[in-house]
């Protein structure tokens, strides 16, 4: 989990490769509510007063977490970050600025709107969430407050990713007193709803499941001080873009929230939503060191379709394949395949769109602590896929996006392991290759398996 929120490790320098200049605007507050903005709103006892968070801390200092200034990195005790939030980054055991967050933090930090472009891994999840912790922090509400009310959301288009958005933030703020609910479909609406019932400060939340909420007055969105879109290119793929454009209506305007987006991708179309969304945003770009990384061996089989699965068995029955995740494009694809593993005698999991919330979330969780061997997903499913340890990702399929093929390899190689990744490329869909190569920018070796994986 760490190593999904705060990066890759490697330090911040200065941010050279920010597109616009800091237009200043301030700390951004509360939207001015209308007069009749809590009418018939439930009031919310306050859990915890500020004072009463900071005699919590009162007990820590920074001189416990000492970390040397280094030339050429950025320190999080650089960025005059709240104690109670500075806690909860030394829990961690990071102590410099990856490059999205060196680069970022000091605009978001100071209220501006910021489009980010930086791919998965990177340490974008730990940046959005240091900043909405260090405002509310910064800025808390004295008076009465109402249920259902949060004060800053994060929309991400998986439940996976949700859920892993949401394990991270309550991490980075275990001391911060402040209430963070996910919400997904698939869950039960009941349970979702009670947590509600108080006061909430933090909503990460998938698009559709947010409007249920919204839509049935359980959730208010007009009090929203930081808004962030995550994953937007993902977003447009996969046609929330409507849905988020609700949410961004029902939410205070650009000049009474913060807004930060982030996106794999800087698509035409996503330029245009950026424009209707934010305010004199920062630009700041940060392509990764190699799209591939150094720690994934990257092999290509080349075998008849036919010959696909007794490939496949006989990798994961190799003593090196300890912990597998095998990739197909579609939600049948995984299913037959989930289904001919299990008879062939193979501990295996399924991740895939139709599966149920809860059961996705078990299944998940099995696969992290070791009960079962191998995982079979889409790319939609992997998007949430954050595991340590995972040896061999298996593209049963070829992705027809190259991107995802990205996406589908950086699931193994995971702090600093060496991981295998293993394409299989047949009769039909040899032809995808070109684009995965250009989107690499290198050739892959394509090569007939060894004999004793296909007897």
């Amino acid at each position: 989990m760490l190593k999904k929120l705060f990066g890759s490790g490697k330090a911040s320098s200065a941010p050279e490769k920010v597109a616009a200049v800091d237009n200043q605007r301030g700390q951004i507050g509360a939207a001015a509510a209308p007069v009749n903005a809590h009418e018939g709103r439930k009031r919310s006892p306050r859990e915890r007063s500020g004072a009463e968070g900071r005699a919590v801390e009162a007990a820590w200092t920074l001189d416990q977490f000492p970390v040397p200034a280094e030339e050429g990195k950025v320190r999080f005790h650089d960025l005059d970050l709240d104690l109670r939030l500075m806690h909860g980054i030394a829990d961690t055991g990071f102590k410099y600025c990856s490059p999205i967050q060196g680069v970022s933090l000091p605009h978001t930090l100071r209220g501006n709107d910021v489009i980010g472009k930086a791919q998965t891994g990177t340490g974008k999840t730990a940046a959005f969430l240091i900043t909405i912790f260090n405002d509310l922090l910064n800025n808390p509400i004295e008076e009465e407050r109402f249920a259902g009310e949060p004060r800053a959301l994060v929309i991400a288009p998986t439940r996976e990713l949700v859920v892993q958005i949401g394990e991270d933030a309550r991490a980075l703020g275990k001391y911060a007193g402040l209430n963070v609910v996910t919400l997904i479909g698939g869950m039960d609406y009941q349970k979702q709803q009670d947590k509600l019932a108080g006061m909430v400060d933090i909503v990460v939340a998938t698009p559709g499941r947010l409007l249920d909420f919204e839509g049935r007055k359980d959730l208010y969105l007009d009090q929203i001080e930081i808004l962030v879109i995550d994953e937007a290119d993902r977003m447009l793929d996969m046609g929330f873009i409507p849905q988020v454009k609700r949410i961004v209506r029902a939410t205070p305007s650009t000049n009474h929230r913060q807004t930060l987006l982030f996106s794999a991708t800087f698509t035409d179309d996503i330029m245009r939503l950026t424009e209707q969304w934010t305010k004199e945003p920062v630009k700041i770009e940060i392509e990764p060191e190699s799209v591939a990384t150094d720690t994934v061996d990257q092999k290509v089989y080349l075998v008849e379709s036919q010959d696909k699965f007794r490939l496949l068995l006989n990798i994961v029955k190799e003593e090196n394949a300890k912990s597998v995740i095998i990739f197909a494009n579609r939600r049948d694809e995984t299913r037959r395949l989930f289904e001919k593993m299990q008879k062939a005698g193979i501990r295996c999991g399924i991740l895939s769109g139709e599966i149920p919330q809860n059961k996705r979330s078990r299944t998940l969780q099995q696969f992290k602590d070791g009960e079962i061997e191998c995982l079979v997903a889409t790319d939609v499913a992997g998007r949430g896929i954050h595991v340590d340890g995972v040896s061999h990702v298996v593209n049963y399929v070829l992705p027809e996006d190259a991107e995802d093929y990205v996406h589908r390899i950086g699931r193994t190689g995971r702090a600093g392991a060496i991981g295998t990744s293993i394409s299989f490329a047949c009769e039909d869909d040899a032809f995808l290759l070109p684009n995965i190569e250009e989107a690499l920018g290198m050739k892959l070796a394509c090569i007939r398996p060894p004999e004793h994986l296909l007897r």
